[in-house]
């Protein structure tokens, strides 16, 4: 009995010692290291917008992953002996490295997108800039209404998402600010067309012709406006005499249509009145026949095609005049000179001197030169848009030493 409690004491340290000896060679089927690296690829995959910048890699990636997860939970019991192939260990390092690859993939495009996002937004506030300035120069914001403010907001908020990192909102929203713009040079051109209108420039030029050739045969002096070279020329027995520098209306180069539109009228008008210093709020002032009889017909006309407001009136009371103070810069339709400008005109002008107001004379005047620009490459405009801000410039340097 001795000897059998000693066998069987030895068979159970033997038995013992091996299972722990077995228990302790044998390995888990999902290494913890592996599963935690394939864990770590997932959240920056996540991070790096993946499902946004590489779609059908990151889904492909994500099936596998969540497949082999479903094969882990139901395996999640099982051991391997050492020297047994560990399927899930592959087919972890392999996952791992296809999420590394879509990682670099889906950053590489993020990179790629935020730079053209940048590239795009930068060329469309420099051609916003470059537009804005030349509406000013055409005194035509008005023509565009609210959409210059919504463009101008639009990429603002572009840039905003930009800098936030929301790429993709921010390619949106530029694409918008750009067809807000588009929509605007079209209007624009639309409005402006006339001014490269071979035929229209043609009856403006026979409109001073005809005014010159009065002055001539009464020897008299007679006045011509050009809206596009803002431009006053006052001629003495056929001859120009002197040109001043003048303003016009916020929306000075449209034709005036009704009251409070902005715009300066076109037309052949003569002064109906002198208004010195104390009967004018604007130093001094020649009172023009406006609206004449072709204004009120086309006036009338317009109405009647729904092309301006039912409530609109044809309004007046358009003068030639100084300036009211050094703040106002503009009128609302009046054609204004500087003061010194006005004192001379006022010595050689008289009631019932014609007045001639025309958009241009020359096909290739300045607003069709603006508007020719609109639709030119960037590095085209850039460059002429620059000459002609020095050119503008000098001119309203010139302006203001005469003021």
């Amino acid at each position: 009995m001795a000897i059998n409690r000693g066998i069987m004491r030895a068979a159970t340290i033997f038995i013992g010692g091996l299972t722990m000896m077995l228990g302790a060679a044998c390995l888990q089927q999902a290494p913890p290291d592996l599963v935690q690296l394939v864990e770590d690829v997932d959240r920056q995959l996540i991070a790096a917008r993946s499902a946004e910048y590489a779609p059908e890699e990151y889904t492909r990636f994500v099936r596998q992953w969540v497949a082999l997860r479903e094969r882990l939970r139901a395996d999640d019991d099982v051991v391997g002996w050492p020297w047994e192939d560990n399927p899930f260990q592959t087919d972890l390092q392999a996952l791992h490295e296809e999420g590394m690859r879509v990682l670099a993939l889906a950053t590489k495009r993020q990179d790629d997108t935020r730079r053209d996002a940048t590239t795009r937004i930068a060329r469309l506030e420099r051609k916003l800039h470059r537009f804005t300035n030349r509406v000013d120069e055409l005194s035509s914001r008005l023509t565009l209404g609210e959409r210059s403010v919504e463009t101008d907001l639009l990429l603002k908020q572009a840039r905003s998402f930009l800098d936030q990192g929301h790429v993709a909102q921010a390619v949106r929203t530029s694409q918008q600010a750009d067809e807000r713009m588009t929509s605007q040079m079209a209007k624009l051109n639309v409005e402006l067309s006339r001014y490269a209108d071979a035929q229209q420039v043609s009856r403006w030029r026979t409109q001073v012709q005809r005014t010159v050739e009065w002055s001539k045969q009464h020897r008299a002096a007679a006045i011509a406006v050009v809206k596009a070279d803002r431009q006053l020329i006052l001629y003495k027995n056929g001859r120009a005499a002197a040109s001043y520098p003048v303003r016009l209306g916020y929306n000075g180069m449209q034709e005036k249509r009704y009251q409070d539109d902005g715009a300066t009228p076109e037309g052949v008008y003569v002064v109906t009145r002198k208004r010195d210093r104390g009967q004018t709020d604007f130093y001094r002032a020649f009172l023009l026949d406006y609206p004449n009889a072709e204004d009120q017909r086309r006036f009338h006309q317009a109405r009647r095609a729904g092309a301006i407001p039912a409530k609109a009136r044809i309004g007046g009371n358009i003068e030639i005049h100084g300036e009211a103070t050094r703040r106002l810069q503009e009128t609302l339709g009046c054609v204004m000179l500087g003061n010194r400008d006005m004192d001379a005109l006022f010595r050689d002008v008289e009631a019932g001197t014609p007045v001639t107001i025309v958009g241009a004379v020359d096909l290739r005047n300045a607003v069709a030169v603006v508007l020719a620009q609109l639709d030119k490459a960037d590095d085209d405009a850039e460059d002429e848009a620059r000459n002609l801000d020095e050119t503008q410039a000098v001119a309203d340097n010139e302006m203001a030493k005469q003021s």
